[in-house]
């Protein structure tokens, strides 16, 4: 496991949990987070992962991650954790604050191309075949390290179908600050395929979560880079170690301006 930044100079009030999200793990070997934990613990922020399974269910991680915030403000002393999640990792956290009573425990959500309201691409795609991957992928995941996959019911949580219950089924908390942002991508060589295909079904999107599925709550707006390649679901979480490009001009340059400018943010709103 990834090792936590537990120690902060007081920038922000409360610690910052960092969520991953769908078929990753948080490892040393292979950070999820790229720069992102060394960047906000040298500006000062107590930084914690989340460490929940890569492929669990919604309901299981977000039981996880409950405990993983109890364990959290029992370290540090802090009444609340802000927590910054990504992807799938958005909506355990959602499930966590609505269904599990932790809503008292947590100052803000934020989540980075979560798909809160779900695929329309995947609900195309039949069942069966959902089946077949979803098992493939627990398999692979359960290999891995994750002890409760689940790939199939993961993969039907991402429906736009399924997506619409569980947002009336979990509303947010009027005592929890959430806000969401989007990304759009251009040219990418692992997701362009996925690209053209949720372009052509959902409009604008970074690979794999279109921009209307990603937003929620006080939503900030589509993260556009000022390069060719745009910035896909893997970059929104550092996945190449290194600035988009040198160049200066309209949009982000480093996707560590992105998360510098959330924590920031959050420390204005006294979080």
């Amino acid at each position: 496991m990834a090792d936590d930044f537990p120690t902060s100079e007081g920038y922000l009030k409360y610690p910052v949990l960092l969520v991953h999200g769908f078929g990753f793990r948080d490892r040393k070997a292979l950070n999820y987070w790229g720069r992102i934990p060394k960047m906000l613990a040298e500006k000062g922020c107590a930084v914690f992962y989340g460490k929940q399974d890569s492929s669990a269910t919604i309901e299981d991680n977000a039981l996880f991650l409950k405990n993983r915030v109890h364990d959290i403000l029992h370290e540090t002393g802090a009444e609340k954790v802000n927590i910054i999640a990504h992807s799938k990792g958005g909506l355990e956290a959602r499930y966590m604050i609505s269904k599990l009573q932790t809503d008292s425990q947590v100052a803000s959500l934020t989540t980075i191309a979560t798909p809160h309201h779900g695929s329309l691409t995947l609900q195309k795609i039949p069942k069966f075949l959902l089946k077949i991957a979803g098992f493939f992928t627990s398999i692979a995941m359960k290999i891995l390290g994750d002890k409760k996959p689940n790939a199939y019911k993961a993969f039907l949580d991402f429906r736009a179908d399924n997506a619409k219950i569980f947002n009336a089924e979990t509303p947010d908390s009027e005592n929890v600050y959430y806000q969401s942002y989007a990304f759009s991508m251009k040219h990418d060589i692992i997701l362009w395929f996925t690209h053209l295909i949720i372009k052509k079904a959902e409009g604008e999107n970074d690979g794999l979560v279109s921009v209307k599925s990603a937003e929620w709550g006080d939503f900030k707006g589509i993260i556009r880079s000022n390069s060719k390649r745009g910035i896909s679901h893997c970059d929104e979480v550092d996945f190449r170690r290194r600035k988009f490009t040198k160049k200066t001009g309209d949009g982000v340059s480093d996707i560590l301006e992105v998360y510098s400018k959330i924590v920031d943010d959050l420390c204005l709103k006294g979080f």
